[in-house]
């Protein structure tokens, strides 16, 4: 009877212990809270309720003349060539730059982690400080490499007896450059993640493997690439998302010429946006990007195997 009656005391007391501890987590909390909602949550829903208006430079100046145009904007843009076109150039640059970057990351890591390579510290620094570099430098100085006349690209054809290409000026060779370059910026990011990642893999496995006869390629297969699961699908999940948010390059490199053959979503967002004011047709191309980044995002958690698996 004592016992049931203490455990009716601890029961009727655990609301007023769980309210007594989490109310200074919302204190220590609340600046942090308070600051995403008002730079995060509110414009979201600001831009969001904007995409279904005709908000121009006009009403800029008098909100007055915004009007409430229901779905008329999403109609618009489906009907756009420019948005189809922008939007292939956008799944071609994430469906085939994506996945090299992630291979010449996981790549350079397993270079780095290897008993063969010495100054390791020195190729992270290497290979890191594209990463920590202005894009919009980076851009400017490929822009050079890639000049059809005195480009070192070229040149390094011409050492070959190939003749020269306008890498920037011809629409099938203005993405693939693009292409390359972006690789070349983000692949340093991944790789100290792969790097992470590998390191944490205990030795024991592929001492075990090579003891059963396993080479190389079968350790890579049966140990790394399952023990790596968890950080592969961090790293596809960011590069996607990141890719899908391709601006910098084509619009310093470019501007989503020749053709608009690297016009990307965002930059015609920006376009519709800034230059043409058509704010509510921009917000609507903003929200289209995130259903597809969503989507294609649980694709990328729903493929991913479980940890029984």
């Amino acid at each position: 009877m004592e016992s049931a009656v203490h455990l009716r005391v601890r029961q009727s007391s655990f609301p007023e212990r769980f309210r007594a501890s989490i109310s200074p987590a919302l204190v220590f909390l609340s600046p942090a809270l308070v600051a995403i909602t008002v730079f995060f949550f509110v414009p979201v829903l600001a831009a969001f309720l904007l995409s279904f208006t005709d908000f121009d430079i006009y009403s800029l100046g008098n909100f007055s003349y915004a009007r409430f145009v229901g779905l008329r904007n999403y109609l618009l843009l489906l009907n756009d060539p420019l948005f189809w076109k922008s939007l292939k150039n956008t799944l071609y640059f994430v469906v085939i730059g994506g996945p090299l970057s992630v291979l010449v990351s996981l790549s350079a890591a397993m270079l780095i982690n290897s008993r063969l390579v010495k100054w390791k510290s020195l190729f992270r620094l290497v290979y890191f400080a594209p990463v920590v570099t202005s894009l919009v430098a980076v851009a400017v100085v490929w822009r050079f490499l890639y000049h059809p006349r005195f480009g070192l690209f070229n040149a390094m054809l011409g050492w070959i007896g190939i003749n020269p290409i306008d890498w920037l000026g011809d629409a099938t060779w203005a993405m693939p450059a693009i292409i390359l370059m972006a690789v070349w910026k983000n692949f340093g990011y991944n790789m100290i993640i792969f790097l992470a990642g590998l390191q944490n893999i205990p030795e024991y496995l592929y001492e075990a493997a090579r003891m059963d006869g396993a080479n190389g390629v079968q350790q890579f297969r049966r140990i790394t690439l399952p023990m790596l699961a968890p950080t592969s699908l961090f790293v596809g999940v960011i590069t996607m998302i990141g890719y899908f948010q391709l601006f910098a390059e084509p619009y310093v490199m470019t501007q989503g010429g020749p053709l608009n053959s690297t016009l990307s979503i965002i930059l015609l967002m920006y376009q519709q946006g800034f230059r043409w004011w058509n704010m509510g047709y921009s917000a609507a191309l903003a929200f289209i990007l995130f259903a597809i980044v969503l989507l294609v995002t649980l694709v990328q958690l729903k493929l991913q195997p479980s940890r029984e698996e």
